[in-house]
């Protein structure tokens, strides 16, 4: 129970990983297309199966194994906003973990996923556990970044929580048993929308 305790704190919006501030290229997406609920679900949906989503659950996973993954992690982002987005987390989510004395981080850069994979394991808490709450807290942190942008109301929002959560699933099962070879994606769409995002000249959030 306590291991339970610990991961809904470790991945609760109120963990000061600063979070909100990002939205992976959704705000210049929303500028382009992503506009009602079937629209955000899809777009995010690419994001679990062929995303960032995928690989940062890989990554979250190897990590957890005990592999050494973090320049790995921060090699295969795709554009400078999105090796912010997993850097900047994960500097904010290792400091705010010092409380529970977690492991020896010697990294100068760590990406999020990736220190959440080392926290979980080193206190005992399961990996499908860590990549499921890994998962939906993203998920989760996607669709309240929505109902600021689209605008999309809060019932809305929730409706896709719900949808999102097959897909979710799906993830968690595909990437069981994966390994560095099943990292990368296809979400072109999404990537590109993060290197867009740079230079978009409205923004409210930080990628």
């Amino acid at each position: 129970m306590n291991r339970l305790l610990r991961l809904l704190t470790w991945l609760s919006p109120a963990f000061p990983t600063g979070g909100f501030a990002y939205s992976s290229g959704l705000e210049w997406a929303v500028e382009h297309g992503v506009k009602d609920e079937s629209t955000l679900i899809a777009w995010i949906q690419d994001l679990l199966v062929s995303g960032s989503l995928w690989s940062d659950s890989i990554l979250l996973r190897l990590a957890h194994r005990g592999e050494d993954v973090a320049e790995l992690g921060i090699a295969i982002c795709p554009s400078a906003e999105r090796r912010l987005e997993t850097t900047a987390q994960g500097a904010a989510f290792v400091l705010a973990a010092a409380a529970w004395g977690g492991p020896a981080w010697n990294d100068d850069l760590i990406p999020y996923p990736v220190a959440v994979g080392q926290l979980a394991a080193a206190h005992n808490v399961s990996e499908d556990d860590a990549a499921l709450a890994f998962l939906h807290a993203a998920v989760a942190n996607l669709v309240s970044a929505a109902i600021r942008l689209i605008p999309l109301g809060q019932a809305a929002g929730l409706r896709c929580q719900a949808a999102l959560e097959p897909a979710i699933l799906e993830t968690l099962t595909n990437t069981t048993n994966a390994s560095e070879t099943d990292l990368g994606g296809a979400a072109w769409a999404a990537d590109i929308a993060a290197m867009r995002h740079e230079t978009q000249y409205t923004r409210l959030f930080r990628t």
